[in-house]
């Protein structure tokens, strides 16, 4: 279940396992022993992960400009929202269209 932590929570339970105090490890790291302590108490809580949507691998951006092109807003009508060009909206657009395609959705 160790693949499903950062490798700093890794890291920590590792030196743990070995032996080293809080302090110590603390030290290693340049933090408080309690970021240590909370660091391992963290990573034995149940992770979740995301949502996995139609569309996960997109950036927030690339969502809301292919919902408000579907919805018939032009590049123009979005830029001023964005403060980014009009070109810069279409190539957005064309990236995440792209994405979509190449994942065969």
């Amino acid at each position: 279940m160790t693949k499903d932590l950062r490798p700093i929570e890794r890291r920590v339970l590792a030196l743990r396992e070995a032996g080293l105090d809080d302090a110590a490890i603390a030290r290693k790291f340049r933090r408080s022993p309690g970021f240590v302590k909370r660091v391992a108490l963290l990573a034995g809580a149940p992770h979740e992960r995301a949502a996995v949507t139609r569309d996960d691998s997109l950036t927030p951006l690339e969502r809301r400009v292919l919902k408000w092109r579907e919805q018939g807003a032009r590049p123009q009508d979005m830029a001023w929202r964005f403060r980014r060009s009009p070109e810069h909206i279409a190539r957005v657009e064309k990236l995440a269209r792209y994405k979509l395609k190449r994942a065969g959705r």
